[in-house]
């Protein structure tokens, strides 16, 4: 039976000089033992994998409300896209598998429901009725609250008291004072945008909201095309898995083979140098980032906004509004916990970390018992051509 030195010795002898080894973590806010047969970095995955916070990302939308079909991605099974992506890039590069997927597995856990549109609604109702410093929501900051506070599972301390390594991997954009952060929390960012742009593709081609006659405009899909023998624009359910199958191979051989050329270019012989650059090294090629970019704008503008998704958002906005004004006016409605979370933070928070905390159908079912059924959450799965 391999013990936790035995997996240490193992990181330290096979991982690369500049990956994140478990054995000089930088410890956990609140002490305790550490597992007999686990490394430290083992330990906070599993306990990102058993919250609820991660359970609850089955039903909190990507694109599409889990309602519209069982086939689209939601917030789980991006996440767990992005987790495949992280260790595959972590193995060839020889960083740390294990940190990059407790960061993966958690990336995620502070999106509300109905996806960004959520978090824009919530982040307007903390800016009117919240109280400073936090008048303000995005995800990044609510992943680390969960984890750092909101999930009640031990007796000895709040949270999940994660090891700093991973908590730091959740610090995406508030980085003032911190410099840049692991290689393997760096992958974890990348293999993020990876992820959803490849898949949002594939799910905007099975909606039908995107038409392959409109992704011929776009430079990132006819070079795919010309590395893949399908027929476009008749595209069958083969030839759409096909290209998407073949579009993640495509991203990941360039994120991997720039990155490795990065690494090798700066020299750098330890987690700590890395941590010390200006600059990011994981990447991808020039030619790579410009074609992501350029994919990026199509999506927005020709997905996110299309008319349906429109709808599906200021349906969304409205019902997140509603609850959030009607918690707010009888706060009698509210769970036990929740009031007496707020005599602590105040009532717009606790109700704000209530409502991040709900599935696009608990907040459906929710706002249904303040309105006749009859009312307009009818939107929620008929999304259709």
């Amino acid at each position: 039976m391999l013990t936790r030195a035995d997996l240490e010795a193992r990181e330290a002898a096979t991982l690369a000089p500049y990956a994140t080894l478990s054995a000089q973590s930088r410890g956990r806010e609140h002490p305790e033992a550490e597992s007999a047969t686990r490394t430290a970095f083992q330990k906070d995955r599993d306990r990102i994998l058993h919250t609820t916070a991660f359970r609850r990302l089955e039903y909190k939308t990507q694109v599409f409300v889990n309602a519209q079909g069982d086939h689209y991605r939601t917030r789980l099974t991006h996440t767990l896209e992005v987790g495949q992506v992280a260790r595959s890039v972590a193995l060839t590069l020889g960083l740390n598998e294990t940190l990059a997927e407790a960061i993966a597995l958690a990336h995620d856990l502070g999106h509300p429901p109905f996806g960004h549109a959520g978090e824009r609604v919530l982040d307007t109702l903390m800016a009117e009725y919240g109280v400073p410093p936090e008048n303000t929501f995005d995800h990044n900051t609510q992943a680390r609250r969960i984890v750092t506070r909101l999930e009640d599972r031990y007796p000895d301390f709040p949270g999940l008291n994660l090891t700093l390594e991973t908590l730091d991997g959740l610090n995406k954009h508030d980085r003032a004072g911190l410099g840049p952060p692991s290689l393997e929390a760096q992958l974890v960012d990348a293999a993020d945008a990876l992820a959803y742009t490849a898949h949002d593709l594939d799910d905007g081609l099975r909606s039908g909201l995107l038409t392959p006659q409109q992704l011929e405009t776009l430079p990132l899909w006819r070079e795919l095309l010309a590395r893949v023998p399908v027929q476009s624009p008749q595209l069958t359910e083969r030839d759409r898995r096909t290209l998407h199958r073949e579009l993640l191979g495509w991203l990941i051989e360039d994120l991997t083979t720039a990155s490795e050329a990065a690494i090798r270019a700066r020299g750098v012989t330890s987690a700590a140098e890395v941590r010390a650059l200006p600059e990011h090294l994981i990447t991808y090629s020039a030619p790579m980032r410009e074609l992501l970019h350029e994919t990026g704008l199509f999506l927005r503008e020709h997905l996110y906004r299309h008319w349906r998704v429109e709808m599906q958002v200021e349906q969304a906005a409205r019902l997140l509004q509603t609850l959030f004004t009607a918690y707010l006016a009888r706060p009698s409605m509210l769970p036990p916990q929740v009031r007496a979370q707020a005599e602590l933070d105040g009532l717009p928070r606790a109700i704000c970390d209530f409502m991040a905390g709900m599935t696009d159908r608990y907040a459906t079912e929710m706002y249904a018992a303040l309105v006749p059924p009859s009312g307009p959450v009818s939107w929620l799965g008929e999304l259709r051509n």
